[in-house]
């Protein structure tokens, strides 16, 4: 096994590893910037290095000073988190030129699932439902209409280098497609240096649900069943539950054959997530595959009794899978905790926490770096923490994440919290009637 990690990421995912290693008897390194100089995975990894300032672009998103950061620890083995260098194919392939294990997907695999023209004409080959629309990119506009009338409005354009939403636009009739396609064009070309679009029929009432796969060096791969993560503003998750409300046992038995059609079209390596977008009438559609670990990964592993990072670090070293699949055993949900206003549109609400209590009990899980004291840099994302409750139903689930947002103290700045309690008594919610359009009618 390996013998020291260093862990390139902060935050709540650095400790998340720091915690399994030292659990499998690893040696830690955390990477820090200057503006987590004093937080909790630097106090609590083995060794800690600096490698920059507060911007990402010259610490954690510099390849050169965290591989020299490793060379100087002799760290065998980098985790990349999420978010940051984690699906970056240079990254992973300069891990590989300097016999460091990039503990996530090879570069080629990268590559493949990385560009989504490329992974949907992937998934096509493998036999896994893609949502009909263009072949690959588009080259012009002229295409862009004949592409619309042949699949039909609404559509949605995206961007093949894209995420976050940028670069994506919806047409619901042929007057405001070539409006839609400069700005989509400008912006995807502004965030991402590729202006390169495809179009898609748009689903109508869609769930965003995905699978959890993993895949070992000796060509097999397994699921770990279903998380339901329509629950979304701008596209940025806000809360994650498996199992989906929405499901049923036939429905994830196929979504589960499809997830394992697209790991072994990749000959994926390493733990990662199948999205899927679900239509009201239950036919599911790849939208893109995440080789990573994900932020929501904690549900699964509670109502499945899983640790999700330690198999993640035993497929990097070479060990195979167990050649199962895993169902749900019990109901799981996630609210992600941001350090965010939600009574003025959710703007980012940084600064020192002055009181600090988290939530226990039975049944669950607070994923923090935060404490009291602790400042909220202006510089990453926004999020606190994660609580994580299970429970035997969805019903008890809902009551225990009510009572555990109940106990939630952080003071001295805003968060998403009081949303959260809201969201627990609406009516809609607790009946499962949703889809990824709910938070445009939901009203705080």
């Amino acid at each position: 096994m390996f013998k020291k990690v260093l862990i390139a990421n902060r935050g709540e995912i650095a400790l998340r590893v720091i915690r399994t290693c030292k659990e499998m008897g690893i040696k830690t390194v955390a990477v820090y910037s200057t503006a987590d100089k004093d937080s909790l995975p630097v106090r609590f990894a083995d060794e800690a290095v600096c490698i920059g300032p507060p911007v990402s672009k010259q610490s954690y998103l510099s390849i050169p000073n965290i591989i020299a950061a490793a060379e100087i620890t002799n760290a065998d083995a980098i985790h990349p988190g999420y978010g940051f260098l984690s699906e970056n194919e240079k990254f992973s392939k300069v891990c590989q030129e300097h016999g460091i294990k990039f503990i996530g997907a090879l570069p080629e695999q990268i590559a493949a699932m990385g560009d989504k023209a490329t992974a949907k004409a992937t998934m096509i080959a493998a036999g896994v439902p893609c949502i009909p629309g263009s072949e690959g990119l588009l080259d012009s506009l002229e295409d862009a209409k004949k592409e619309a009338k042949k699949i039909k409005y609404p559509v949605i354009m995206k961007a093949t280098a894209g995420g976050g939403g940028k670069g994506m636009r919806i047409v619901w009739k042929e007057e405001d497609l070539e409006a839609a396609w400069d700005s989509a064009k400008q912006e995807a070309g502004a965030a991402f240096g590729n202006d390169g679009l495809y179009m898609e029929k748009f689903i109508e009432e869609p769930r965003h649900i995905e699978i959890q796969i993993a895949g070992d060096q000796h060509g097999s791969a397994c699921h770990l069943s279903e998380r339901d993560c329509s629950i979304q503003r701008r596209h940025q998750k806000l809360v994650e539950e498996t199992p989906s409300p929405f499901m049923t046992d036939e429905l994830r038995e196929k979504m589960g054959e499809a997830a394992i059609k697209a790991a072994l079209a990749v000959k994926y390596e390493g733990v990662g997530t199948v999205e899927f977008l679900v239509d009201k009438h239950r036919n599911f559609y790849f939208m893109e595959m995440n080789t990573r670990i994900q932020v929501e990964h904690t549900i699964t592993e509670e109502v499945i009794n899983f640790d999700l990072i330690k198999e993640q670090i035993k497929l990097a070293w070479g060990d195979k899978i167990s050649g199962k699949n895993y169902y749900p055993q019990m109901h799981a949900i996630q609210c992600r905790i941001n350090a965010e206003d939600p009574d003025h549109d959710f703007r980012p609400s940084p600064g020192r926490i002055t009181d600090y209590h988290s939530p226990g009990g039975h049944g669950v899980r607070v994923d923090s770096h935060a404490h009291a004291g602790y400042i909220i840099p202006p510089n990453y994302d926004s999020m606190i923490s994660k609580l994580i409750v299970v429970a035997q139903t969805r019903d008890e689930a809902i009551l225990k994440m009510k009572r555990a947002l109940g106990e939630y103290i952080i003071e001295g700045i805003k968060t998403t919290i009081p949303f959260h309690l809201k969201l627990m008594d609406d009516k809609n919610f607790c009946e499962g009637n949703f889809t990824t359009k709910f938070m445009e009618t939901f009203e705080y």
